[in-house]
């Protein structure tokens, strides 16, 4: 069989792959309505640079699994929009579960850019408007994504967790939680298709929770009631450095996909420094960063593994 093609259809997509044959395989909303089923959350994990991302692939190969990456504005700066979308392609040519999400978008032209360039889903994030102009902002933005592609997923946040996947000295101060009367109102203003609340985390991660000495705690009741209330999947963010046991909590409450990438960075800079001082007369960077994979990799497939979908049996 030829170079593997990827046919793609508004509805399940067709995959070519090389001397294997055709298969189809679940859109996303597929994917996220099987995981509501099962209970079980699809993992997120953002990259900006073929690393991380290749460490991603490769966990979700080897456990079988659906699986979204994704690119903040920022990150599809360094990146690039086309270039990301190009690579996440040429993975699912070759048979991987795999989606691609424009995180924290917060412009309409960004959205409609990525909309254009073939993204999965975007995260259209107004969150730090008060909730009216949030409505507003996100519907035109949801008009205006779903006119260039139909079938694109978008997700819209009500409440405030703070910015920035870092190691910051301190938690942020201007933290606001989601009330589930919000929620039901944004959801049905704006039609949204996945919504992210603030239930309990932030953005980053601080120094005693990279020591593992400290977790971000969730608000579980809150999670469940504005799943009653809005009956949409709910997309954890800031989900690095939580404790294990409230994940399980939550995606019994109503999580269906969970972010993580302060973690991913951590492990990214740590393997690094280690491959540097165990190497450190080398220049070739394919051998310094099969470190830097097996670290980020690791973090991966526990996260997988913990979110419950090491099955596949949502991907397929």
């Amino acid at each position: 069989m030829g170079t593997a093609e990827a046919l793609f259809r508004r509805g399940s997509r067709r995959i070519q792959v090389a001397a294997v044959g055709f298969f189809t395989m679940k859109t996303l909303l597929e994917v996220l309505q099987d995981a509501e089923n099962r209970r079980v959350a699809v993992g997120h994990f953002n990259f900006s640079e073929l690393t991380v991302l290749k460490a991603v692939a490769e966990a979700a190969r080897e456990l079988d699994t659906a699986v979204v990456v994704g690119v903040s504005e920022s990150e599809r700066e360094f990146v690039g929009v086309r270039e990301a979308v190009a690579v996440v392609k040429a993975m699912r040519d070759e048979g991987l579960r795999i989606f691609l999400n424009a995180d924290h978008t917060h412009s309409l032209e960004k959205a409609e850019e990525a909309a254009r360039a073939g993204f999965d889903m975007v995260v259209f994030d107004a969150s730090e408007k008060p909730i009216e102009e949030n409505i507003a902002v996100t519907r035109r933005a949801v008009e205006a994504m779903k006119s260039i592609y139909g079938a694109i997923l978008v997700e819209g946040e009500v409440g405030y967790i703070g910015s920035g996947s870092e190691v910051h000295d301190k938690r942020p101060e201007n933290i606001h939680m989601t009330e589930p009367a919000d929620a039901r109102g944004f959801v049905v203003e704006t039609r949204v298709d996945l919504l992210s609340p603030s239930v309990g985390t932030t953005h980053g991660m601080i120094p005693s929770m990279v020591r593992g000495a400290e977790h971000k705690r969730l608000d579980i009741p809150r999670i469940a009631a504005i799943k009653d209330a809005v009956q949409i999947p709910l997309t954890l963010h800031g989900g690095s450095g939580t404790d294990a046991e409230d994940f399980r909590k939550a995606i019994k409450a109503g999580i269906t996909m969970i972010h993580i990438n302060t973690e991913l960075r951590v492990a990214w800079r740590t393997g690094l420094a280690e491959a540097l001082k165990r190497n450190s007369d080398a220049v070739a960077p394919y051998k310094l960063l099969v470190d830097v994979v097996r670290d980020v990799k690791t973090v991966v497939r526990g996260r997988l593994e913990l979110f419950g979908d090491s099955a596949g049996t949502a991907a397929r």
